[in-house]
């Protein structure tokens, strides 16, 4: 039961808002940044790399802190500082604040208010990354664990939005996303046990994408 739990957790039906926002896929593909399978093969490859590389080593130094040890506080703004894509920033937040909202209605006993009270007296966003990490250590799931379906979340909402935008057909997706589990492997042995301030960006141009995705007309809504 204890790994069920942690599989609905990261469903993609769970309203945190992940499944919203595309990450720079939809504006890599209006402006021809992706135009074939291939094209979208490498653009994933470099995605979930730049995610190990970034994000996992927050997670790692998030995982083995609480929000009320004094290092967390240089490990939250820290993050807060290196998200400057201004949707990515948006997003983080709001998908943070949600994550909380939910989990704390799951796991009363667990009290994780206590962490977006920290955040508000902060005055730092709770981003994501940080309170998928605090809020799942304690509720007693495994940072190997954490580490996977982080990752996990990542593929399978990219997958989903470039389904969404008729890039891909969904069994076309879906063995994408199950040939991608391969890869899961490597990215987690290099990165598992680096501290944040080892996190490095490395996919410099989904990052331009990024930024692209605010000044286009969203096709991700329509029917």
């Amino acid at each position: 039961m204890h790994f069920a739990r942690l599989l609905h957790l990261v469903d993609s039906a769970l309203p945190t808002g992940s499944f919203a926002y595309s990450y720079g896929l939809e504006s890599s593909i209006t402006f021809g940044l992706i135009t074939t399978p291939f094209a979208l093969r490498n653009y994933l490859y470099s995605y979930l790399q730049q995610a190990g590389s970034a994000e996992l080593p927050f997670i790692h130094s998030a995982f083995h802190l609480t929000e009320k040890s004094p290092d967390f506080q240089i490990v939250a703004e820290e993050y807060d500082a290196q998200l400057l894509v201004p949707g990515l920033y948006k997003a983080s937040a709001a998908q943070g604040r949600n994550w909380l909202k939910l989990l704390t209605a799951f796991y009363p006993a667990a009290q994780l208010e206590t962490i977006t009270q920290w955040f508000t007296t902060q005055g730092i966003p709770p981003h994501f990354t940080l309170v998928f990490a605090l809020a799942l250590q304690r509720v007693s799931f495994a940072l190997g664990e954490l580490q996977a379906m982080y990752l996990h979340m990542l593929l399978r909402d990219q997958l989903s939005a470039a389904i969404r935008l008729g890039f891909l057909g969904p069994l076309e997706g879906h063995q994408l996303q199950h040939d991608f589990y391969a890869v899961f492997e490597h990215i987690i042995a290099v990165n598992a046990d680096k501290e944040f301030g080892e996190a490095t960006r490395s996919a410099f141009l989904l990052d331009a994408a990024q930024v692209l995705h605010a000044e286009m007309y969203s096709k991700l809504f329509q029917n």
